[in-house]
């Protein structure tokens, strides 16, 4: 197999994705994945492509860098419509290609081709097919080059590693290797440094053991012009056989009646400790009145343009408002914050419980819907709490029966305590940091649920009330 990823390699032109573009439009808006449900694709330019086995092989495999171009979005406000022209988001596809997908693929159909380079072939995603997967794992373990394709690697990969896809609801796509290694490939993708490495690889060097140390990843050369760094396309980290990730753990609390303030307390030192190394790896900032004021000015924005894409949000955003002014009343009157580097998108899912006991952090690539260079600025470590407190409420609302609040608050309250035990600070005393940041999280979880999951809008809904009705919590 090492021929397939280390011999020269036949450059694929525009031709190639002519032949895809009708499937790919059909094919693309289905996936968990993609970032413009609600609107049509009309078009793709290609960014780059690399041929990763022949196509005279069984099968032939095709790595795609894809922009999909869609209509601009409207939006009505103050008796206005404003239009905002969307540039196109940087897909990653792996096309296998076949004379006629065996039933076991039948799943990971994309289409049949009539027209290009690939007529009368069957197309599929390939991570479903162990050979592609292997081909790309030996790729990492060899540290091939591979046109605009480079595989890097930190330590020894072992070979000969049997695949096999995770089939969840992720925002991503992940393959187990045998039960030594996971790899996370990136699914939406822009040129730059993309925290999913650096933070872990900057917790490595620190010697922080919350976090599983990189083993290689994929990255490609940025040929577009005005791009800052290459594409960082996957990450291969050691796989915690046997953990049990914690929103599975948290939902067995309220369903069963299990206590779970034991590990939320847990979970709140796990969080400190990784607070606390990335603070020593990585340069920490101190936000005072300006900052404060622009940080405010964002999450108004943010929840402006969520009323306009939910407008049921709309009756409380007079209440939201006044919880963000408040954070700026206080910058006012001399209030500072110190911002670090964190997690991003921090939720009970993240977290994975070894068979042992101990907890570890994953997917540091933080909330994918924002630009890179906003999720690699320093931000306030409350951003994390908070994203926690609402994830609590979230195992409560989704467990079965009816919402088991009692069992939030004792989980929020815990969380807070073993985080003050290892960071030396109760996110608690500063309740207004803390609930600006809360509040903020429920309106992103708003949108996000109304585009993507409106069965559960409730949830977030329900949070919204109380944000806007009581006081810091």
């Amino acid at each position: 197999m090492s021929h397939a990823v280390t011999r020269s390699v036949t450059a694929v032109g525009p031709a190639l994705l002519t032949s895809l573009d009708p499937l790919l439009r059909e094919w693309l808006p289905r996936q968990r994945w993609f970032a413009g449900k609600g609107r049509p694709v009309t078009g793709f330019s290609l960014v780059a492509a690399t041929e990763l086995l022949p196509l005279d092989a069984t099968p032939g495999l095709y790595h795609l860098l894809v922009r999909a171009h869609q209509p601009p979005a409207r939006f009505v406000g103050a008796g206005r419509e404003k239009t905002i022209p969307h540039p196109g988001d940087c897909y990653q596809l792996l096309i296998g290609v076949r004379q006629a997908l065996p039933p076991r693929l039948a799943p990971a159909l994309i289409g049949h081709v009539h027209t290009g380079p690939l007529t009368g072939r069957t197309t599929y995603e390939a991570l479903y097919d162990p050979r592609p997967a292997e081909t790309i794992l030996e790729a990492l373990r060899s540290g091939a080059r591979i046109g605009a394709l480079r595989f890097e690697r930190r330590t020894d990969i072992v070979p000969h590693l049997v695949p096999r896809l995770l089939t969840g609801e992720q925002s991503n796509s992940s393959v187990v290797y045998g039960d030594t290694f996971i790899l996370k490939l990136l699914r939406r993708v822009v040129p730059g440094v993309n925290p999913d490495l650096e933070l872990p690889l900057a917790l490595a060097r620190e010697g922080c053991p919350r976090v599983p140390a990189p083993t290689a990843w994929v990255t490609a050369e940025a040929a577009e012009r005005g791009t800052e760094g290459p594409y960082v396309l996957a990450v291969l980290r050691p796989y915690l056989r046997g953990a049990v990730d914690g929103w599975e753990l948290a939902l067995r609390g309220p369903a069963e009646g299990e206590d779970f303030t034991a590990e939320a307390r847990a979970l709140g030192r796990a969080t400190a400790e990784v607070h606390t190394a990335l603070a020593r790896a990585l340069p920490t900032v101190t936000l005072g009145h300006l900052q404060l004021r622009s940080m405010v000015e964002g999450m108004t924005a943010r929840l402006e343009a969520a009323v306009q894409a939910v407008p049921v949000l709309g009756a409380y955003a007079p209440a939201l408002h006044s919880v963000y002014e408040a954070l700026a009343a206080l910058a006012v009157e001399g209030y500072t914050v110190t911002a670090q580097r964190i997690h991003g998108d921090l939720h009970l899912g993240q977290f994975l419980r070894a068979p042992a006991g101990d907890w570890s952090l994953t997917d540091f690539e933080g909330e994918p819907a924002r630009p890179l260079a906003e999720r690699r600025m320093p931000q306030p470590a409350a951003r994390d709490v908070a994203g926690m407190l609402r994830s609590f409420d979230y195992a409560a609302h989704t467990a079965d029966g009816p919402p088991a609040l009692e069992w939030a608050e004792a989980c929020r309250a815990a969380y807070c305590t073993g985080y003050a035990e290892a960071g030396g600070h109760d996110p608690r005393t500063e309740p207004v940091l803390l609930h600006a940041c809360e509040t903020d999280k429920a309106v992103y979880e708003v949108v996000y649920e109304a585009r993507y999951r409106p069965d559960r809008l409730r949830v977030p809904l329900s949070a919204i009330r109380r944000l806007a009705g009581s006081g810091p919590v």
